[in-house]
Parts: structure tokens; sequence; C-alpha cells
């Protein structure tokens, strides 16, 4: 496996200015706290953490990440019929290549989140693949930033920036952080890189309808509105081929309902707060006493 490391420097803080959608978080505004190593990956003996998480905050004295937040999209508010495809955990033989196929069939754009220690060791599947799509950052190794110090979570945002640059020749305006874990040092990481981070609105639900392809199809076409992110995966366990091997019809399903696929940057695009009635306040006023 090719373990080389980049050393070039994370984006520079504040290096853009973009339009969001809804749904945010800062990372001074929201403390999750995640869970260590334990019993069902959360919790101890009695419901006890087994350990103190990373905090959300690095550093005791003053401290600005970036501009001073972090983002947290699940979708965008839309009227426009858009909708981001998304797939993590890639790139992997067999699988990504199955997806590009289908993709560049079908032309429709989609948003890879790709793990950089895959990426690097199979640059050759994305070489010349990726000038419709958009990449993301899905961690060097896919480790849980939550359970990391600081330090450790840039260093593995870090040297996938450095190598999804390098091979796809973009860089990564997002994070999906592994598990969607949002608790700990993922807001103060994603902070220091300007990052905001992508969740999403729908995913494939492969082991429930892992014997009923044909509901599953009718599960994403049925459920996905304007503005959605729908979340797929381009490796893992066999059954998430229930998704890829059927992505087909349900491109097709969605476009016959006038669904057009963009990059998850155009989504956000074409993102619109709703109005706000006249005289009505931006948030409600807190009661004292």
């Amino acid at each position: 496996m090719n373990n080389a490391e980049d050393h070039e420097n994370p984006a520079h803080p504040g290096r853009r200015a973009f339009l969001k959608g809804f749904g945010a978080a800062g990372a001074g505004a929201v403390a999750l706290v995640a869970g260590a190593e334990a019993v069902d990956g959360l919790l101890g003996p009695e419901g006890t953490p087994a350990s103190p998480s990373a905090m959300a905050v690095p550093v005791a004295g003053p401290w600005r990440p970036g501009n001073g937040h972090v983002d947290v999209l699940w979708g965008v508010d839309t009227a426009q019929k858009l909708v981001a495809l998304t797939f993590d955990d890639g790139p992997m033989p067999n699988w990504t290549p199955m997806v590009h196929d289908v993709l560049d069939a079908e032309r429709v754009k989609a948003t890879f989140f790709l793990v950089g220690e895959r990426l690097a060791e199979h640059a050759r599947l994305v070489h010349g693949r990726m000038d419709r799509h958009e990449a993301g950052n899905h961690t060097w190794q896919h480790r849980d930033l939550s359970r990391l110090s600081h330090d450790k979570a840039v260093e593995q945002l870090r040297r996938a920036h450095a190598a999804i640059d390098r091979i796809v020749g973009k860089e990564p305006r997002y994070l999906r952080p592994p598990f969607g874990h949002l608790g700990g040092t993922t807001l103060s990481a994603a902070g220091a890189f300007g990052y905001d981070i992508a969740l999403w609105s729908i995913k494939m639900l492969e082991k429930t309808y892992e014997d009923d392809p044909p509901r599953l199809v009718d599960y994403i076409v049925g459920n996905t509105g304007p503005g959605a992110i729908v979340l797929a995966h381009d490796t893992g366990n066999r059954d998430r081929l229930v998704a890829l091997r059927n992505l087909v019809p349900m491109i097709r399903g969605l476009r016959a309902k006038g669904f057009e696929f963009v990059t998850l940057s155009e989504l956000m695009n074409a993102s619109q707060a709703p109005p706000r009635p006249p005289g009505a306040r931006a948030r409600p006023a807190l009661r004292r006493g």
C-alpha cells in the first residue's frame, strides 16, 4: 500500500466564501459527546461512559477555527428538484468502477467521499473518471474522529486532503465524518480546514431490502425530495451491492419525477432560506426568571 505522506499544509482557514444550506452547528455552539470504545460502541457498564471523549474545543486558551463556524448539512431548502447522490468509503476495486460505469452511462453527477489511504493505493481507479464529479474528505484511514485528539483528527484530514488534491486534482470542500459521528474533535478538525460537514437526508437501506431490491428502489424514489442528499457506499458488506446493482432504476425513477442529479456544491448553491414573515424575530427571546 502506498502510505507516502504528502506534506502540504491544510487548506488556508477562511479560504472560501460559500453559500450554505440549512442545518448549522458551530464548533462553539455544539458540543456533542461521543463515547469512547465501549459496549455497543457508546457506553460502558451500567450505562456510564467507558472513558472521556475527545473535546470539541482543543485548547483551554483562546481558539478560533478558520472562519469561526462549521455548518452541518443534511440537505438544502430549495424548491428545485435537485438531488445530490453521494458515495462513501472508496475507492475500491470492483465496487468503484461499477459505480462510475453506471454514472457515466446515465450521465449523472455525484460526490465521492474518499478515504485517503484507499485513494493513494487505488489511484488508477479514479484517473480520468472524476471530471464531472466532486470529491469530499472521509479521513485518511476511516477513523472515528470523535475518539481522537484534535491533532490526530487534523492529521487524518490533512493527509486525505492532500491525497485528494494531488490525485483527483480538486480540493475537497466538505467532510463526511466516518459513521456520521459529530462528537469531540470532529468539529474542531473540520473547522481547521474550513470544511462544512455533509451528512445525509436519506440513505440506502440495503440490509432491510437485501432480498427485495424493487422495494429498495421504491423506497429511494418515493422518499427523496428536493434538496436531498442520498447516502450510498462504493465498498463494504456484500448487502450494499443490492443498492449499486439497482442504481439505474433509482436514477431513472427519480428522473421520471423531474429530478436532476448535481454535486454537493451545486446543491448548496441552490439553497434558499425560507422567507421570514414580516416582523418575525430571527429566534425566540429567552425567558428569564
